[in-house]
């Protein structure tokens, strides 16, 4: 193995994604089997993705060179069509990734984010032109006033984004909040709102403390727990602790790759930092708790629950479905522009015109871990990446693309 596979590019994949148009009846959800199996030929599944097939043989590949550790999932409308994992979920513990083993999402989670902001303009709770300052107190006023919510669900709030986190080591959900309110507070706009595009992870936060504030008296992480997760099906999925990530022996526990050593445990060696993902020296096992800007947790088949439960209407009505996956903001092609293709911002996902398909989805990095999930709406595809170890996951993503949609 060369040194440029031994030591991945720091680049980290922050999704690849789209929408589909409106029927005439709303949104559509998958494809009907028949006619995407007709466009697909081969009984709808193209050799590349199936078992053996290229996607498969170049994971195999990457996990005998100890270049892979973890899970994927490619799913054909209910049928499951790979299914693979690599890797130690806890080298400690000698227990091997599995297909229900559960990741720290990282920014992938940002849409269960988005999503509960939708739901509650569903409600009447909350319109998509308020400002920060409508619904919570203590921010600047060229912030308050206007900064909408719009504005920070599609990445064009102009705050400073998540290299102003701090990364510092709490110790109760009590701590994580309050050291996240004062961070969201001083961040200030360094463009104006809606005058250009810019990921933050601190206005998806942001977002997260508004769903707190106005969605019924809970936490951010009970709403979701109870709105998103529990009318997905998704059994798994929550924003678990530290202390969790720890000990429950089905949590993946990220190894991050170290300049003058092997690999570590981010989660026992809280002391150590990240060289490639989430910005030198960081480790994101140093929060207590996840937020609206990341950190939710879950498996391969709750990410398929989810993408099932959003596209038949579960999780919000039609509009506000094609709302929140439909494109916004052009931004830089998906890959940096390495291969043909259109990125945009929409409401807290990525999407992504490629080939001639839109796609749809969100993906995340952390020191120790990389994820992707990808809804190919109009071809009745999902493609889930969920990765213990800090890797360059965009080659991964271009394979799986490029096996499902033959490009």
């Amino acid at each position: 193995m060369t040194s440029a596979e031994a030591h991945p590019s720091r680049r980290v994949a922050l999704g690849l994604l789209g929408a589909v148009p409106l029927t005439a009846g709303g949104v559509t959800a998958f494809a009907e089997p028949a006619a995407a199996e007709e466009s697909a030929g081969n009984g709808g599944i193209p050799g590349d993705v199936r078992p053996g097939g290229a996607y498969d043989r170049f994971l195999k590949k990457l996990a005998d060179e100890d270049g892979f550790s973890g899970t994927v999932l490619i799913k054909y409308h209910e049928r499951t069509v790979l299914s693979r994992s690599y890797g130690m979920a806890d080298k400690e513990r000698a227990i091997p990734n599995g297909a229900r083993t559960i990741f720290n999402l990282a920014s992938a989670s940002k849409p269960f984010t988005a999503l509960s902001i939708l739901q509650l303009v569903q409600a009447n709770r909350l319109k998509l032109t308020d400002k920060i300052g409508d619904h919570l107190d203590g921010y600047p006023a060229e912030t308050a006033r206007h900064v909408m919510i719009h504005h920070l669900l599609t990445h064009t709030s102009g705050l400073e984004s998540n290299v102003h986190l701090p990364d510092r080591i709490t110790n109760s959900v009590q701590e994580e909040r309050a050291l996240r309110e004062m961070v969201h507070r001083a961040a200030k706009p360094v463009f104006t709102p809606g005058g250009d595009h810019a990921y933050s992870s601190v206005g998806m936060s942001i977002l997260g403390e508004i769903v707190e504030k106005v969605g019924g008296g809970g936490s951010f992480h009970e709403y979701v727990a109870e709105n998103v997760f529990r009318r997905a099906g998704m059994t798994d999925s929550a924003y678990y602790t530290r202390p969790d990530w720890l000990n429950n022996e089905r949590i993946a526990h990220p190894y991050m790759w170290q300049e003058d050593g092997p690999r570590v445990d981010a989660v026992r060696n809280l002391d150590k930092g990240a060289v490639l993902n989430g910005g030198k020296g960081t480790n994101a096992a140093r929060a207590w708790i996840g937020s609206g800007g990341g950190g939710g947790f879950s498996t391969a088949p709750d990410l398929a629950a989810f993408a099932r439960a959003l596209l038949n209407g579960r999780l919000l009505d039609p509009a506000l479905t094609e709302l929140f996956l439909s494109p916004k903001y052009p931004t830089t092609p998906p890959g940096g522009g390495e291969r043909p293709g259109q990125g945009f911002s929409a409401y807290g996902v990525v999407t992504s015109l490629i080939g001639g398909r839109f796609l749809a989805g969100h993906g995340g990095g952390i020191g120790g871990g990389n994820t992707n999930w990808t809804i190919y709406r109009d071809r009745g595809w999902m493609g889930i990446i969920l990765c213990n170890y800090d890797l360059d996951i965009q080659s991964i993503i271009t394979r799986e693309r490029t096996a499902i949609l033959g490009l």
